[in-house]
Parts: structure tokens; sequence; C-alpha cells
């Protein structure tokens, strides 16, 4: 529905154009788009303040948009374009979806004109992300390809396969795609050298794991540091063993013993040192893995964005895009991690049982990053009034002001200040076609219903 599109504020998935006119700047974004994650493009709304300000002429304008799409995009995209009206004015919806591309521009060129979508902006794309669009239009992973110049460590593999008793066999490394065959001949994968190989930090020297205590919280001062250079596998626990060296823990004295508990779910650390491995873009350079532990948060970063077609929603929802298919199949394999697409769920569960405050979650440029908050959690209080309204919203999803003061049984004035206190706490969202529409309406905002 219109209404939960205009709940929402610009982002990776969804984008607001006061006008049609500028029609270069709804093309990148639709590339942007369909490339990335997919959105939709609102038009005839302001961003900042949502005013509705509708489209003239909106049956040509509906056309010039669809025949410019279809002229200037390559390869061919075609979105599912709408007119929907709302309040009298009447706005333009492109629901754009993620394809395999990659998309770009024409009359910028195959090069320089794909784009793809970070937070709320269009980027053009570097050759390492353009490498990689290509690839997912292949079907194949970063990790899945073949290094001729990668040699693999037969006695780590060993020891390592013995963890589930089992043996690194020619057919097992195969199955795995630790080795991988280029013109008859057997290579290492690149996941094969990350994972085991011998000479993996001079093939990939950003594979470097760096891990730093901070006194305070900000990175003016650093207490303790390690740099971690093992195989993959091995890595996560030396990061765990790292964090909880350096974080506190609580003593929860009971009848028969005393019980140390971490300050932050052990559950949680985890799953978030193994999502940071199994999701970095190894094919990136110029930035490492990052775990920065400060006096109140840890900070999870590897270099790479979310995958393309995935979305931090998605993720929450259990969606698995996998990014590093060789490195994931061995994680499995070796039990250090469960089910697909459950991590990040259990992260923010871990947190909510131990009342801390939720996980922040980022796409930073070309970077992710995963925040774990010691922070204990502050409910936000909705006054028993705003509690009414919002069980109004569920029911009929929109009020106006006059049935707001009909439904509190108070005054204008105090129907106003009301609104304009939800407002101001995010609860709510005006939708009016002018800042002093006496006809607007509101809606709840994401997450409040």
């Amino acid at each position: 529905m219109i209404e939960q599109l205009l709940a929402e504020n610009e982002g990776k998935t969804i984008e607001f154009k006061e006008t049609a006119r500028s029609l270069n700047g709804i093309l990148k974004t639709v590339v942007a788009f369909a490339n990335s994650a997919g959105g939709t493009i609102v038009v005839g709304v302001k961003d900042k303040t949502k005013e509705l300000v509708g489209i003239p002429e909106i049956l040509s304008e509906e056309e010039r948009m669809a025949n410019a799409i279809t002229d200037s995009i390559l390869p061919l995209l075609t979105p599912d374009i709408e007119i929907q009206s709302i309040r009298g004015k009447e706005l333009l919806i492109i629901r754009v979806s993620h394809g395999v591309g990659p998309y770009y521009l024409k009359a910028e060129g195959p090069e320089r004109g794909v784009y793809v979508r970070f937070g709320s902006t269009n980027r053009s794309v570097d050759v390492e992300m353009l490498d990689s669009l290509r690839l997912l239009a292949k079907k194949v992973s970063y990790d899945e390809l073949p290094h001729p110049q990668g040699y693999l460590d037969t006695e780590v593999m060993k020891n390592v396969f013995e963890w589930v008793r089992k043996r690194p066999t020619p057919q097992v490394l195969e199955n795995l795609g630790i080795e991988t065959s280029r013109s008859g001949k057997k290579y290492p994968s690149n996941g094969g050298v990350l994972l085991f190989g011998t000479n993996r930090l001079l093939l990939f020297p950003d594979s470097l794991i760096r891990c730093a205590l901070f006194a305070g919280a900000n990175r003016e001062k650093i207490l303790d540091q390690i740099d971690i250079d093992t195989p993959l596998p091995l890595a996560a626990d030396r990061i765990i063993a790292f964090i909880e060296r350096n974080i506190s823990k609580e003593s929860h004295i009971g009848r028969m013993q005393r019980k140390d508990v971490s300050q932050y779910p052990s559950v949680a650390i985890r799953e978030a040192v193994m999502n940071t491995l199994l999701h970095t873009d190894y094919a990136m350079t110029g930035c490492h893995i990052q775990i920065a532990i400060f006096n109140d948060r840890i900070e999870f970063t590897n270099p790479g964005g979310l995958p393309f077609g995935q979305t931090i929603e998605k993720a929450l929802a259990g969606s698995s895009r996998i990014r590093n298919r060789v490195i994931a199949r061995v994680f499995r394999e070796l039990h250090l991690i469960e089910q697909w697409g459950s991590g990040l769920r259990r992260i923010m569960e871990s947190c909510k049982e131990q009342g801390l405050k939720s996980p922040l979650i980022e796409e930073l440029n070309n970077q992710f990053r995963l925040t774990l908050y010691l922070e204990q959690v502050k409910k936000m209080v909705v006054s028993p009034w705003g509690e009414n309204l919002l069980e109004y919203l569920k029911k009929e999803n929109a009020i106006s002001a006059k049935s707001a003061m009909k439904l509190w049984k108070v005054s204008a004035r105090t129907t106003r200040i009301r609104l304009k206190q939800l407002q101001e706490k995010g609860v709510i969202v005006r939708i009016g076609t002018s800042e002093n529409d006496p006809s607007a309406s509101y809606i709840a905002a994401k997450g409040y219903l």
C-alpha cells in the first residue's frame, strides 16, 4: 500500500522524487536498484517532509518514463510502473526487481555506466565491484575461482578435518570446492587458499584480521591489539579468545558456586565472528577485517557490503545470500555454522534476552559493520493516548487530526500538540499536500504496528 511506502525513509530499497523532470537521476536509481537488491521509486513526494505534490499529466509521464527506461538501460529492464492516487494527488510508483546484470546506462557505457545502491545514494562501481557483478551473472562466487599460484597445507587440513572425524580426501576437497579444475588440471580455489593456503597472506595480504582494544569510546588510544594471520577455520577461536580476554565478566553467586557471565552474550559474539569471516569480500584490496572493542561496544567490520540481492530486512527474516560458497560449505562441514541465514537473528535474540540495546547493522559504502552494545535497553514509553492511536491505526491505516480529536475526546489544540509529539518521537508520519494542509493524515511509522 502507498501508506506503507510513505512511512519509510529513503534507503537501500526506496527513493522519493518530487518530480520526474530529471530523468537521468531516476534512471541511475533504476540501474542501482536492479544491480543491488531491487527497490521502489515514488515520484510526486518530497523526500524530507513527505509532502504530496503529485504529478500533472501523469499518463504522458508514465509513458515517457517507460520509454526512457527501455531506451536508456542495458540489458533490457522492464520494471513495474503504476499510478496511485492519494489525497487527490497522483503518484508514479516504479518497482524495480534485482536482476542478473550488470545493468548500465547506455549513454555512459558498460564500464562507467554501472551503478549500485549504498544506503540512500547511488554509486558508480569500481573495477572490483564490476567483476563481482559479472561473476554473479555467471552464478560463480569469487572463492570458487581457481588460483594457479595457490598451495594447500595438507597437515592443517588433516588436523582441522579431525574435528569432524573426516579425512580430506581428493574427493572431499573437490566436493567442497577447496580444489577445482581448469583445462583438465587441478588447482586450489581462492576459497581453498583462504581456508588452508600455505601462501595465503602472500596471495591475499588483505585477509589479515586486525583486532584492537581501545581506551574509552573512540580510537585515540590502543590498549591491546593483535593481527591474526592463521587459516580461516582456526582464526575464529583466536578472535573470540582476544575478545573474551578484553571484556569484563560479572560474577553471579549461586547457592553452591560462582558463575562468571560475560557482559555480551557468547552466542552473539560467536555468530558475529562467523558472520564476519563468511561474508567478507576477499576480492577487495586495501582493507581488512577489523574487530574493535570499546568501553561501550564491539564493532565487527568487514570489507564488502551485503551480497547483491540481499537487504538487512531479508537477512533478519532468515533469507540467506552466500557470498563465499566454498568457505560457507567448509564451515558448515566443520560444524562452525549451523542453519543458513540464522546468524543475525540469533545475535538479535540473544542481546534482547540479556536486556541489551539492539545491535546496529550498517552498510558503510563498501563495508559491512555489526555493532554490539553494552547499554541496557530503555523501552520507548508511549503514553496511553499514543497506544490508543496506534490501536486505531492497526485497523484503519491512517487517521486525520479531526478523527484523532474524536478518538481522544480532547480539544483541537491538545490534538495538535499530541500529534506533534508523536511525530517528533518517530511514532507516526504526517502525509499532506503542504505543511499547512488542514486535511493531512497520519500513519504509523515503520516498526510501530
